[in-house]
């Protein structure tokens, strides 16, 4: 017999699975250790049902708990690693690591875009991704706590460096 918080974990992970996989690679990018926070992310989703009293879209609470412990897991790894995080000022006047290479192929564009995403401090680089999950500003801000203008804001200060970091190294989208 199933109850509902399997229910509700078992339509998340079908529907909301690949997004999941998606957030998570954005958060780390060791596939070992992104391996690993997807599990954790599947794990505090299901415990998160248990609580779910649908004050909020489905999408909401399960982009919540994924930027929950995505978060989590930067901040873990920033102590081991002690690598530090930087916010979208430092970002944009940060020496770019990929010059001279070219980034014609898609797949390279992806993997430089996900590199500067995952330079963010874990609120900007939530936004983003959420953006970039198709999730509007008011969703992006019933999740993070801010504003919906907020949200727009930081998508479109977000948007334009990192379209300046692409000119910048010469990399093609």
């Amino acid at each position: 017999m199933t109850s509902v918080q399997d229910e509700l974990y078992s339509d998340a992970a079908q529907t909301y699975g690949a997004a999941l996989e998606r957030l998570a690679r954005a958060y780390e990018a060791d596939a070992d250790l992104r391996r690993d926070l997807v599990q954790e992310i599947h794990v505090a989703l299901w415990r998160s049902f248990d609580g779910f009293d649908g004050r909020c879209s489905l999408r909401t609470w399960i982009y919540r708990v994924a930027h929950n412990v995505g978060a989590s897991h930067v901040l873990r790894q920033q102590r081991t690693r002690g690598q530090e995080l930087v916010g979208l000022e430092e970002l944009e006047n940060l020496p770019d690591s990929n010059s001279g290479q070219s980034a014609a192929d898609r797949g390279h564009a992806l993997d430089r875009l996900l590199t500067l995403i995952q330079r963010l401090k874990p609120l900007d680089r939530h936004v983003i991704l959420s953006y970039l999950e198709g999730l509007d500003a008011a969703s992006i801000g019933e999740i993070t706590g801010l504003s919906a203008g907020n949200v727009a804001t930081k998508i479109h200060r977000i948007k334009n460096m990192l379209a300046r970091q692409f000119q910048q190294g010469g990399s093609e989208s």
